[in-house]
């Protein structure tokens, strides 16, 4: 199987070492993995903020890249980014089309909406995998981000993944449903909302005692790991990807 990862702005500026741990993971469970590197921005920050006519041209382009015919999956570690091409693309088709503008965009942007995968999503539904031999000795809780809970409804996939993880003690985090607070322009327009909302979050990760809390979305982990740092607490922030690519020889957190 060949499959395309899409790592995302925020990943590949911000957090390259989840990018190589998908490619670490993937690649070891057999799987052949590109990086197209003519990938940009999916344009969720554009259609988030009301600018979604300027986020067309970007979502042409995810399209053009990704949507070439050359890949059985295209994979991210973003559950925002992947509910954009998912949840939104279709949307933006249907918008243009009810504007008058013709069915164009949404037969471009079609094929590679079927084909998005978040990075659990594709290894428990299109590999059957939850124990991906991974080895992490450490106490974790799991925090669900908005978009993979309610946009792509992921569920129990990542703490099915977690739970197979040798040495992991995976603790419950309390009010785990709860937005972190970060909602990309949120955390800018409302922000001492947005700052007692991850205040909230890291005062209940603490309350776990876990060394180690992570989730499936860099975007909220930054802003959660921002409030740790604030808060001087102990817990830190990780990818779930770096965890499902630690193992006993290789450890990467």
């Amino acid at each position: 199987m060949r499959v395309a990862l899409f790592l995302t702005c925020v990943n590949d500026t911000l957090y390259p070492d989840t990018g190589r741990a998908v490619v670490k993971l993937l690649t070891g469970l057999g799987v052949d993995v590109d990086f197209p590197a003519a990938q940009t921005c999916c344009g969720q920050a554009h259609y988030n903020t009301g600018y979604r006519h300027r986020a067309e041209p970007l979502a042409r382009h995810f399209s053009d890249v990704f949507g070439t015919g050359a890949y059985d999956a295209i994979v991210t570690p973003s559950g925002s980014c992947g509910a954009m091409v998912r949840e939104l693309y279709p949307r933006m088709g249907e918008r243009a089309r009810a504007e008058g503008r013709g069915d164009g965009l949404a037969r471009t942007l079609a094929p590679v909406v079927p084909k998005t995968y978040e990075l659990t999503e594709f290894l428990v539904d299109v590999l059957g995998v939850t124990d991906v031999g991974a080895y992490y000795p450490h106490k974790v809780t799991y925090h669900p981000t908005c978009h993979g809970l309610r946009s792509l409804g992921l569920g129990e996939r990542p703490l099915r993944l977690l739970r197979a993880v040798k040495g992991l003690e995976l603790v419950e985090l309390p009010g785990a449903d709860e937005c972190c607070g970060f909602g990309g322009t949120f955390a800018v327009k409302n922000s001492d909302v947005s700052a007692a909302m991850g205040a909230d979050k890291v005062r209940q990760a603490e309350s776990t005692g876990a060394e180690v809390l992570c989730a499936a979305d860099n975007s909220c982990l930054m802003h959660i790991g921002g409030t740790m740092t604030r808060l001087r607490t102990a817990v830190r922030p990780v990818h779930l990807a770096e965890i499902l690519a630690s193992t006993e020889e290789e450890p990467l957190s």
